[in-house]
């Protein structure tokens, strides 16, 4: 066995032709088959830039339409609670008013009752006051024993009721007076 063919070191005629094969392949390689690889890549890289680019842009706008919402949201808020104290104004005033016509309606009522009441008084009284005539012209006939004239004697009945009136009246007076003191 020869040494020189036994150390795998010592280049022989087949290690020379398989470098040679390896550089044609590898020539052929980097004349056909990197050019479009590498124009692949480029245009998968292009492809990914671009969309990394689209994805930056969606996710601004995102958040600018984010921020729009979040502003709209915020003066949709501050309207809702304008029309609420808007409300509640509304309604305080409603309020407001309804009391003042009730309590206009009440007065009212009151000063129509109060008129009706004195109207009745002052009509019970003159009726009282021309039968207390005709009770005392009776009771006066009576005592006396003849006929009195109610005409001529008109002035001493008109008196003596006036008197009576006036102690009515200010017995009235004084009651009303003690009524509207609570």
């Amino acid at each position: 066995m020869n040494t020189a063919t036994s150390i795998f070191l010592v280049p022989n005629g087949t290690f020379i032709i398989e470098l040679i094969a390896f550089f044609i392949v590898l020539g052929v390689m980097a004349r056909y088959i990197l050019p479009p690889v590498n124009k692949a890549l480029r245009e998968r890289q292009e492809q990914i830039r671009a969309e990394l680019e689209a994805a930056d842009a969606a996710k601004s706008d995102a958040e600018a339409t984010d921020e729009a919402r979040r502003a709209a949201l915020e003066d949709a808020r501050h309207q809702a609670r304008e029309i609420v104290a808007q409300a509640n104004r509304t309604a305080d005033q409603v309020s407001t008013d309804a009391q003042a016509r009730g309590q206009s309606e009440y007065d009212r009522l009151l000063g129509a009752a109060e008129s009706e009441v004195r109207l009745a008084r002052q009509r019970a009284l003159e009726e009282a006051a021309s039968r207390l005539g005709e009770l005392v012209v009776d009771v006066v006939e009576r005592i006396i024993g003849r006929e009195v004239d109610a005409e001529a004697h008109r002035d001493l009945i008109a008196e003596a009721v006036g008197a009576l009136s006036e102690d009515v009246s200010g017995a009235d007076a004084a009651a009303a007076g003690s009524e509207q003191r609570p």
